[in-house]
């Protein structure tokens, strides 16, 4: 019996319930991430099956066994986008952090193009506390936004860190000194992010 085609909803719907940033607080109110499975037709017959067995673990809750189904996936096909961004999703919910960013990094890289991988990343780097890189993520993924579900999505996300930041205590970044001018530019791309949310909602 062959294998029906790994269908998009699969993947999108699975990914909008099971977010690195989703707590009790929200619940899963985010719309679906487009996540097109560029390649799954030339996926060996072993490697989709470890996909669609690490989304069903994904949606039953097992994060680490969803871990090891999609590492079997995405060693078999390394060039898999969606295997790398559910991997990064399944290794930022059991807590493996520097893994999840690797994989989601390097699915950006795979696919520049891809909303899905920009949008997770960016949403990993928010819910760390690194808001330069994740509106260095965002702004990637407001370029790769075609639908007005990804741009809603997109301006719900910058909402949600807006007022984080306009609550929260100002934390300074450590990891790279900052001249006058970069200064000025990342404000610049901040204040163009939020203008954006603002329009959108």
């Amino acid at each position: 019996m062959g294998l029906r085609p790994i269908l998009v909803e699969d993947v999108t719907s699975l990914l909008a319930r099971f977010s690195p940033e989703q707590d009790s607080a929200h619940g899963s109110s985010e719309s679906e991430v487009t996540l097109q499975c560029t390649g799954a037709e030339s996926l060996s017959p072993v490697a989709l099956e470890s996909f669609r067995e690490g989304l069903v673990r994904l949606e039953s809750g097992r994060a680490l066994d969803a871990v090891a189904s999609f590492s079997r996936c995405v060693r078999l096909a390394p060039e898999f986008t969606a295997g790398r961004v559910c991997l990064g999703v399944a290794y930022a919910l059991s807590s493996n952090i520097y893994p999840a960013i690797d994989q989601l990094e390097l699915a950006t890289r795979i696919d520049p193009a891809s909303f899905a991988a920009h949008f997770k990343l960016a949403q990993l780097y928010f819910k760390l506390r690194i808001p330069v890189k994740g509106y260095a993520a965002a702004t990637q993924a407001l370029r790769c936004a075609h639908s007005r579900d990804e741009r809603r999505m997109l301006a719900q996300l910058l909402q949600k860190e807006r007022e984080r930041e306009h609550n929260g205590i100002a934390r300074p970044w450590f990891f790279r000194k900052f001249s006058w001018g970069t200064l000025a530019l990342a404000g610049g791309v901040v204040a163009a992010l939020v203008t954006f949310a603002a329009f959108v909602r």
